[in-house]
Parts: C-alpha cells; sequence; structure tokens
C-alpha cells in the first residue's frame, strides 16, 4: 500500500505526528546519554584510577574485566529496551496515525 504524497505531508505535518517524533527523540537521546556516561564513566576510571580496575578477582583476572563485559551487555539491554518501547509504543502510534489519515 502507497500513500500519496498529500498524505505523507498531511502526517508529517499533523501535530500528532510531531509529539511522536519529539518522544522518539526523547528516548533515544535519554538512552543515548546512559550509554555515555557508562561508557565514559569506564573509560575516566581507566585514565585516572586504572588501580581500581586493576584489582585482582581471581589470579588471572581483574576487576576490569567482568566490568568491562557488562559495559557489552549492558549496551545490549538498552539496546533492547529501545527496541521493546518502539515495538510496543512508537510503531503501534505510527500505525494508528497512518490509517487515521489514510481513512479520511
Amino acid at each position: 500500500m502507497s500513500i500519496q504524497s498529500e498524505k505523507v505531508q498531511e502526517i508529517v505535518n499533523s501535530e500528532k505526528f510531531k509529539e511522536l517524533v519529539r518522544k522518539r527523540l526523547r528516548v533515544s537521546l535519554s538512552l543515548t546519554a546512559i550509554m555515555l556516561i557508562v561508557y565514559f564513566g569506564f573509560m575516566l576510571t581507566i585514565a585516572f584510577n586504572k588501580e581500581l580496575l586493576s584489582i585482582k578477582i581471581a589470579e588471572h583476572i581483574t576487576i576490569g574485566l567482568p566490568i568491562g563485559i557488562g559495559i557489552i551487555i549492558f549496551a545490549w539491554l538498552i539496546t533492547g529496551v529501545y527496541t521493546l518501547w518502539a515495538n510496543k509504543s512508537y510503531d503501534k502510534s505510527v500505525r494508528e496515525l497512518r490509517n487515521q489519515v489514510l481513512q479520511k
């Protein structure tokens, strides 16, 4: 199903669509900020407090290794949070708006 250009303009210019775009921007910027804080926190710890991350928790493993792996897993989780939110809320709202405009 293709949408005619005037219908696309109607969707793009609608207040509901603009609110959806603002909401998506807020969610994505919030999650990005959280990820950057975690990542740069780790990097700054490496730069300024190496001793903390070099504490041995096993014979050949320092605490920095599980923390680094944890940051990678955190990135996956935060991506999952965004995907879950987009699939449950954002995409549903976009579909409703599109159908609302197409039924006119």
